[in-house]
């Protein structure tokens, strides 16, 4: 069975920065593989682009140019916040407000987006929202462990059930 729309696929992959030789960002084992449902939009286009039409026991190899992952850095995704909102009882959380450090915070529209801090001023907390990994060239490896059909529950939900999906 080929990977297509409406598929759940079940594959491994490593992810590396830049290309084939570049440091290790993430690796997915055959142990816990990486279960999704194909085509419906919850990854980067050009990944699914580079599975379409693959086989169970198909290794891959590929690489993504930032532009086609998660984009390129933006300096409008860089913005100073008002220390008042780091404050509890007066005073700002240092535990929480750290160089480095990244904080789960809600945008305008209520969803949740992480923003790194990068600096803590006098008058803000300088913060960026870009992706951690926009403005990097991706390499992935991998191979199809299994290619089925999705269940009608699956494709109502938009998500894969069972093991290595979503439970409730």
């Amino acid at each position: 069975m080929k990977i297509e729309k409406n598929k759940v696929v079940t594959l491994t992959y490593t992810l590396k920065a830049d290309n084939a030789d570049g440091a290790v960002i993430q690796e997915v084992k055959e142990d816990k593989p990486f279960v999704h449902l194909f085509g419906v939009g919850t990854l980067l286009p050009a990944f699914e682009n580079n599975l379409a039409g693959l086989e169970v026991g198909d290794e891959f190899g590929f690489e993504l140019a930032s532009k086609d992952a998660y984009g390129e850095n933006s300096e409008k995704d860089i913005v100073k916040l008002e220390l008042s909102i780091f404050m509890n009882n007066g005073e700002l959380d240092k535990e929480l407000v750290q160089v480095g450090k990244y904080i789960p915070m809600q945008n305008n529209d209520g969803h949740v987006i992480e923003g790194k801090v990068l600096s803590i001023e006098d008058d803000g907390i300088v913060m960026d929202f870009n992706h951690p990994l926009s403005g990097q060239d991706l390499y992935f490896s991998g191979k199809i462990l299994e290619v089925r059909d999705a269940l009608d529950e699956e494709l109502s939900h938009g998500h894969v059930h069972g093991p290595g999906g979503h439970d409730h």
